[in-house]
């Protein structure tokens, strides 16, 4: 089964890139992830479940570690495969 993960981080810095956007945007492009889009306002994460899912745990954990207060994120199946 594949999945992908959309997700954001709050709260917003239209700045500066705040320190648990980049600690989530770090954790997805080091996961064995097939395809990351990182933005300003969303990013999106594409792989097979175990590593979406992983990704996912980790990046709750850094970004929270890193001063995130909230956190948005939807799962979706996007096809059948390995995972």
């Amino acid at each position: 089964m594949r999945l992908r993960v959309e997700f954001t981080t709050e709260p917003f810095d239209l700045d500066e890139v705040p320190p648990h956007a980049v600690a989530a945007r770090e954790t997805v492009q080091a996961a064995p992830l097939d395809a990351v889009d990182v933005g300003p306002f969303g990013n999106t994460a594409e792989g097979g479940a175990d590593a979406v899912l992983q990704a996912v745990d980790q990046l709750l954990r850094a970004s929270l570690g890193a001063g995130a207060t909230r956190i948005s994120l939807q799962v979706s199946v996007v096809g059948e495969g390995e995972t």
